[in-house]
């Protein structure tokens, strides 16, 4: 079928006079931990956040396992807002603008000063409490509607709520509503507001709760596994879904090393494709396009990357359709290629946010964080997921992949930053 088409990523000719852009502030809340050294203390040990669903009735279904964020107390986070009037999914995205701002140590005066982004992408919004409304007005109709509840569903909140909580008032707050693939969608258009001097800073990322529309969606397409998630397994059958949100922060580098911030990874750049293929299948032709448009992007060769984050959901059609479109990209023999839903669930708009979150953690730590609950590798999905274990690697380039329904397709790309090699004058360490 003809395809209407939208790319975005190529390098603009004046791209080189922009800005270079880092990432220095992670905030997580995920089923494997809460805050950046949890969740890295979690892909190091192959962590599995399944359990059995809590958060609605799962009744009449002959399986409900999840990955649901667990011990999640949002007032130990969120100090100007009054939580209960946030929904869960703005409540995570608040909590993860907080632990992301503490762990940059930016100067929060400083900040409300300067002209700022939030990006935050998502795949259901509030869901929850429209589950909660619309199950309200079933049984008792329109009039016994929560009123607290419905002002809390706007989508628009999950990003409006960090600059309310942080008290920021120079700053243009977006939703990105582009599915799974929302979190690097996010992240790119924080990349591009830094990178051309738009904006001094951004909080960018996804965030999402579990509801039950979702999980019944993906249930009725018959995608979700009984137990376990198992990517690139022959033996695989779905997601799992999952809940969290993931935050960075991204800034110039100059200002970075002018205040001696940590610097996780520099961005390197992205690119987004939609296709409009099919409702729900996946186009290996446009996956492999989204990818070289990253690659130019961010001005890397594919042999410079050292580890795919695949977007890896489990499912019989994605892991053939992504692996096919990295084996068409890099060759016979890619990247290790890894799956962190395999451990995280399925997050929806927060899986690529924390992907890019895991990724800058593995350049950080010298790691590459497995694909758990593996046994044997499907043959038409020929990569090395690394399975069950993580293991010690050196990496230069990370690629970061999100696909989505309708063909909503984001890549991202992260880079070793090495102070004392550019400091001596050493070209960077994905161009060594």
């Amino acid at each position: 079928m003809t395809a209407t088409r939208l790319d975005a990523g190529a390098k603009a000719p004046d791209a080189e006079a922009g800005h270079r852009v880092v990432l220095t502030g992670l905030g997580v809340v995920s089923s494997i931990g809460l805050g950046a050294d949890r969740f890295l203390e979690g892909l190091r040990a192959g962590r599995s956040g399944a359990r059995p669903i809590s958060v609605f009735d799962t009744e009449g279904f002959a399986h409900a396992q999840g990955c649901e964020v667990t011990e999640f107390e949002p007032e130990r986070w969120i100090e100007r807002l009054e939580p209960a009037r946030l929904g869960r999914a703005a409540q995570f995205s608040a909590a993860a603008a907080r632990m992301a701002l503490a762990d940059a140590g930016l100067d929060l005066d400083v900040l409300r000063d300067r002209r700022g982004m939030i990006s935050i992408g998502t795949t259901d919004g509030e869901s929850y409490d429209l589950d909660q409304l619309v199950e309200r007005e079933v049984a008792d109709g329109a009039g016994a509607f929560d009123g607290e509840a419905a002002r809390r569903v706007p989508a628009a909140r999950l990003s409006v709520v960090i600059a309310q909580e942080l008290g920021l008032p120079d700053v243009e707050a977006v939703t990105v509503p582009t599915a799974c693939a929302a979190g690097n969608y996010a992240i790119g258009y924080g990349f591009d507001a830094v990178r051309s001097g738009e904006a001094e800073f951004a909080f960018c990322g996804g965030a999402d709760a579990m509801c039950r529309k979702t999980f019944t969606g993906f249930y009725r397409l018959g995608t979700i596994a009984p137990e376990r998630c198992q990517p690139f397994d022959v033996d695989r059958k779905g997601i799992l879904t999952g809940e969290g949100a993931g935050v960075l922060i991204l800034e110039r580098l100059e200002s970075a090393l002018e205040r001696g911030a940590t610097i996780y990874a520099e961005v390197l750049g992205y690119g987004l494709n939609c296709d409009a293929y099919h409702p729900v299948a996946p186009n290996q032709a446009s996956v492999a396009e989204c990818m070289r448009l990253a690659h130019e992007n961010a001005g890397v060769k594919p042999e410079q990357v050292d580890l795919v984050s695949a977007h890896g959901t489990g499912t019989q059609a994605n892991d053939v359709t992504e692996t096919g479109a990295i084996r068409e990209v890099f060759g016979e023999t890619p990247p290790r290629t890894v799956s962190m839903k395999s451990m995280l669930g399925h997050s929806m708009g927060a899986a690529s946010a924390l992907g890019a979150i895991g990724c800058a953690l593995a350049l950080q730590n010298d790691f590459i964080p497995p694909t758990i609950n593996h046994v044997t590798t499907d043959p038409e999905c020929q990569v090395d997921c690394v399975p069950n274990e993580a293991v010690p690697a050196e990496l230069r380039v990370v690629q970061n992949n999100g696909l989505a329904f309708g063909g909503n397709n984001a890549v991202v790309l992260l880079g070793r930053y090495d102070a004392a090699a550019e400091a001596a004058g050493a070209a960077p360490a994905w161009e060594a």
